[in-house]
């Protein structure tokens, strides 16, 4: 029933994906090559009706659903607000919705739209935030700024809805590591976000070439040594406005943590020391992937 490719959350493995949308409205990002072979489409409400009531029907105990594709947030709210109605009340045991949200399609959205939303249990937004450095955000086409995506967290924040946001290790190559540690950290304490997640820098061959034209020059890859400082840099100067769940158990890294911050903090940068000095062992590169 689904139009593949298909991407989801790690956390959202077992738990219902229903596509309200096709593509990315985004889709320029130069990293990502997830939707690069759909355009972006605005499923119709018979369409995905139909979907959630076949899945009704095999799963009727279903309490958590993910609203696919890249972005769910960018149909208009009406449109939003008549899936999660109809997902209410086909699954009645219902507790979470959740979607990938973009910097525009936060912004886009009134502070009332927001509530209305997440009244209507849309509770969970994933935003890749990638990294807080103007910088690295120019050179990787993210379509926003670091004041632009602190506005936005903290206006989702103030919905009540919950934010869990990825930052990619190493997306600034050497030169620009510092740059895009330091930028990320002062983002980070600077919007409240629920969950914090880090992935390593992955490129797909068919958007390598572009990446690296985007880049504007050299890029000069990192090996896991240097993205494993990198991390404690991170994880050093993270104060957070409010207590956050860390966690680094996506596939892409070289070092699985999990903890919360600030109250973790030195259980894990202990842990990277051990890893950095060796006592601790990495994932094998045969082990890694998006």
């Amino acid at each position: 029933m689904y139009h593949m490719p298909l991407y989801r959350p790690p956390s959202e493995a077992d738990n219902l994906i229903i596509q309200a949308t096709l593509g990315c409205s985004f889709n320029r990002c130069s990293f990502c090559a997830m939707y690069r072979s759909k355009q972006y489409t605005e499923r119709s409400l018979e369409a995905v009706f139909a979907d959630i009531h076949r899945a009704a029907a095999q799963w009727p105990d279903a309490n958590r659903v993910f609203l696919a594709d890249g972005d769910a947030l960018a149909l208009p709210s009406e449109h939003l607000l008549a899936i999660l109605r109809e997902l209410a009340h086909a699954l009645p045991g219902l507790a979470r919705v959740s979607c990938y949200a973009t910097p525009g399609n936060i912004q886009r959205k009134s502070a009332e739209e927001l509530v209305l939303l997440k009244q209507n249990k849309l509770n969970l937004l994933y935003f890749g935030l990638e990294s807080g450095s103007e910088i690295i955000l120019k050179k990787i086409t993210k379509g926003a700024t670091q004041r632009r995506m602190i506005e936005v967290l903290t206006k989702a924040h103030a919905s009540g809805m919950k934010v869990s946001a990825t930052v990619i290790l190493s997306l600034g190559g050497r030169t620009y590591s510092e740059e895009h540690i330091d930028g990320t950290i002062a983002l980070l304490n600077s919007a409240p976000v629920t969950y914090l997640s880090t992935l390593q820098l992955y490129l797909d061959a068919s958007i390598a070439a572009e990446f690296h034209r985007k880049f504007g020059e050299p890029f000069e890859a990192q090996d896991d040594l240097a993205i494993l400082r990198e991390q404690e840099r991170l994880i050093s100067g993270l104060n957070p406005p409010q207590p956050l769940v860390f966690r680094s158990n996506h596939a892409s890294n070289a070092l699985a943590l999990a903890g919360n911050l600030p109250r973790d903090k030195e259980k894990l940068l202990l842990q990277l020391r051990e890893a950095i000095e060796g006592v601790r062992p990495l994932r094998p590169q045969f082990m890694r992937g998006l």
